[in-house]
Formats: C-alpha cells, structure tokens, sequence
C-alpha cells in the first residue's frame, strides 16, 4: 500500500463520528499540499466502513463525491448526526481540525 495513502488513512482515523474534515485539511495534516491525490486515496479507500472516507467533503462545505453515490455518502453522514442543506455541510458546527 502506497505510504501517503497510509498516513493519511492513519489521521482520518481521527475524526470522531459526527464531524467532517476536507480533502485540503487532510492533505495539510500530512504536509502535503496533495488534495486530489486524498480524494484518491478516499476513493480506494480498501478499510471502509472502519476507516471514514465519507467523512472527508469539499473545502466550501458541499459534501463532494463518494465511490458508492453522493447520496449514500449524504446517508452515511446524517445517520451520524451531521446536518446537510443543499449538500453542503456547516464547517463551523461540524467541521474538524487536526492538532
């Protein structure tokens, strides 16, 4: 397995349920300024559910695309609690940052 996508698999680990971080968060909380090769990673994603890809939405707050549909990814994320208007998530209420 690709060690980037390790390590990033590694933070996103982080997020508890109920939060949401982005594709540029992410990247940052590597050192990296990869964002799309994240959306990669996300996308062959090979520990999901145990590991949240769907977690991991779009730097303006639209919850962005996911390898089973958007709306499964939108399910996914309000049976958790998030709360999506016009597929777009509040980054202020639910978003989450890497220390």
């Amino acid at each position: 397995m690709n060690s980037f996508y390790e390590k990033i698999y590694a933070k996103l680990r982080q997020v508890p349920k109920g939060k949401v971080t982005t594709y540029k968060e992410l990247a940052k909380a590597v050192n990296s300024k990869a964002y799309r090769a994240v959306g990669t990673a996300m996308n062959k994603n090979p520990y999901a559910p145990k590991i949240p890809c769907h977690r991991v939405i779009n730097s303006d707050g639209r919850v962005g695309g996911f390898a089973s549909g958007t709306q499964n990814k939108i399910k996914m994320l309000k049976t958790e609690g998030v709360e999506i208007i016009n597929e777009k998530v509040d980054l202020k209420k639910f978003g989450w940052k890497f220390n």
